[in-house]
């Protein structure tokens, strides 16, 4: 690549925030601009992944957000789309977009470790999982392997806050949002069982889109537990996932006209909610209040379900599936396996059948009861974690706020708000009904635009 080439790459990044070296926040540029440019050729594929190669050199051995990155193999596919580019072949607006790749995702030519010693030998895969066929189908060029925690569950991965090296960047997809928000991918591919891709968008202040569950295929992907794993996409804003999700989405759903109907606010009041942390309720007041502003119809309501007891009946149900799904890896001993995972497996293999239908039973009651008092154009606000990110590396947060939107099924938001007064990021969630994916990706923008802050 040429300095000119590498001086226009710069150029279309963003300001970098970075305030010393213990912050390590960086801004790795709209995708709709970057989508732009390549159109006009003001980038070229070649130069943008090569931006994208240079800071991971530059600062992942702090950030520690990537398992493998082969750069060869990312500068010749990124080539091989310059080259479709110019000969009039664009494949979409992902067209020369870099995107990291969760380790429990196949990827040709990678193997899939899932960040255990269980899987230090595993071979390369010869099949690209769904999501990521899909994504090379729409010109997509492969950055890497994003460090995950251990087959998706709790023990750790390696991966740090770019806000705080010292405190979670949480969890499962660890690696995939901390690349997004040190400024090393402008899109990245994580999957949510409880709270996988939303918490750790919130922890890094970035965006992320969860879709409806069960709306992505899961082929490819390391099972956790099958009845909740869903890929999502996380990007520096919450536009920028929106944006990516539009693009992915029509591989998958149909076309059918998004309603016109202008989107409704609901704000969720219920005690689980009361009890997040005071700098966290009054940020998402400052929402209500900008929304306000931007003359955006916005209400309050109490919650028709307990979110606590759905909570408890989706990490049941989850535990279960978990169970069963890994009980294969109580053969390696329980020195190759996280002592957390260890344990959640012969949690879940505990777990009677009957209990598991009845829970199963109860949140599809409570799903009913929840959504069936609402229309499709109302939007569900509220935070999306009840604190920070906890200081220390070995517990990735609290995932209830969001586990009890997974367990509902819909769509799920995550905008950053501000931080609090230890610079660490204020998220809340944006949720919608179950197969609203399209609409609330529609409207996202409109949605985002009076609340969400990068500084």
């Amino acid at each position: 690549m040429t300095c000119a080439d590498r001086k226009g790459a710069s150029s279309i990044m963003k300001k970098s925030h970075e305030l010393g070296s213990m912050n390590l926040v960086h801004d790795p540029g709209e995708l709709k601009r970057l989508a732009k440019a390549l159109r006009k050729g003001e980038l070229s594929a070649t130069s943008l992944a090569m931006h994208y190669l240079e800071r991971i050199e530059s600062i992942d051995r702090q950030v520690k957000a990537w398992r493998v990155v082969k750069p060869k193999q990312v500068l010749q596919e990124a080539a091989l789309r310059d080259n479709e580019l110019r000969g009039g072949l664009d494949r979409g607006p992902l067209h020369g977009i870099p995107v990291a790749i969760k380790d429990i995702i196949d990827v040709i030519g990678y193997p899939t470790r899932a960040n255990s010693k269980s899987r230090k030998d595993a071979k390369s895969v010869n099949a690209d999982a769904s999501i990521v066929a899909t994504l090379r189908q729409l010109g997509c060029v492969v950055l890497g392997k994003a460090h995950t925690t251990e087959f998706a569950l709790q023990d750790p991965s390696p991966a740090r806050n770019p806000h705080a090296p010292d405190h979670t960047p949480g969890g499962s997809s660890s690696g995939s949002a901390a690349a997004v928000a040190a400024g090393m991918a402008p899109l990245a591919i994580g999957t949510q069982t409880v709270a996988s891709v939303n918490r750790p968008a919130a922890y890094c202040g970035i965006g992320a889109f969860k879709p409806s569950t069960g709306s992505l295929p899961n082929f490819g992907i390391t099972p956790l537990a099958p009845n909740y794993d869903t890929p999502g996409l996380l990007a520096y804003r919450a536009a920028d996932a929106a944006f990516a999700y539009r693009a992915l989405a029509p591989s998958y759903m149909p076309s059918e006209a998004i309603s016109a109907a202008s989107p409704e606010i609901l704000v969720v009041e219920d005690p689980l909610i009361a009890q997040a942390a005071p700098s966290i309720q009054a940020a998402i007041e400052t929402a209500v209040e900008a929304y306000k502003a931007s003359q955006i119809a916005i209400k309050r309501f109490r919650s028709p379900i307990d979110f606590e007891k759905l909570v408890a009946q989706q990490r049941l149900t989850m535990l279960y599936e978990c169970g069963h799904s890994l009980a294969h890896l109580r053969a390696h001993g329980s020195s190759l396996i996280g002592p957390k995972l260890w344990s959640a497996i012969h949690e879940g293999l505990a777990i009677k059948a009957a209990h598991y239908d009845e829970a199963r039973r109860a949140i599809a009651q409570m799903r009913q009861k929840f959504f069936g008092r609402f229309k499709p154009h109302q939007v569900f606000l509220m935070p999306a974690t009840p604190q920070t990110a906890p200081k220390g590396l070995d517990w990735t947060g609290d995932p209830s706020y969001i586990a009890g939107w997974t367990a509902l099924g819909g769509p799920i938001l995550t905008v950053p708000l501000c931080k609090d007064l230890e610079k660490l990021p204020i998220a809340a969630l944006l949720s919608a009904s179950p197969g609203q994916d399209r609409w609330l990706a529609h409207h996202c923008e409109r949605l985002t635009k009076p609340i969400e802050h990068q500084d």
